[in-house]
């Protein structure tokens, strides 16, 4: 019996001064995204969110308190967000972002991913307790691809 295998991704909940959620938009991809990605090899969930968001945005950020725990059965993902304070550095493009900007929750551009919307608005609509979910659907780049 094969036991099933999760990938494992992170992403950061940055808020500014007006209570805007960060984003980045992809190069690859039209879509606006939170900062974060896969765990790698010997890295935590939480080590991962600091590294990818120094990486995707050039912010230095320290995480606040965990916030959710999503899971895409489909996939076998397993999702964390994290909520996360920028403590340094500068909001820089590059090579895996063109855009990166603060968007109020109802001005979330129509592109930003699907299933990260949900997790946005989880935080909105309560900042104290942690989620956890299901997901359930193909993602938005799946439904780019026409997969």
């Amino acid at each position: 019996m094969d036991k099933a295998k999760f990938t494992i991704g992170a992403f950061a909940i940055i808020f500014d001064d007006k209570n805007r959620v960060l984003l980045c938009h992809r190069r690859d991809y039209d879509l606006w995204n939170l900062p974060g990605g896969g765990v790698e090899a010997g890295e935590t969930p939480w080590q991962t969110v600091i590294r990818e968001t120094k990486e995707e945005t050039g912010l230095d950020v320290e995480i606040i308190k965990l916030k959710g725990v999503y899971v895409k059965p489909e996939k076998n993902d397993l999702v964390f967000s994290f909520i996360c304070k920028k403590i340094g550095g500068e909001i820089t493009l590059n090579e895996e972002a063109d855009q990166i900007k603060y968007f109020a929750l109802d001005k979330l551009p129509k592109n930003t991913a699907i299933k990260q919307i949900k997790r946005i608005k989880d935080v909105y609509e309560n900042k104290e307790d942690i989620y956890f979910a299901t997901q359930y659907g193909k993602g938005s780049i799946e439904l780019i691809n026409g997969i």
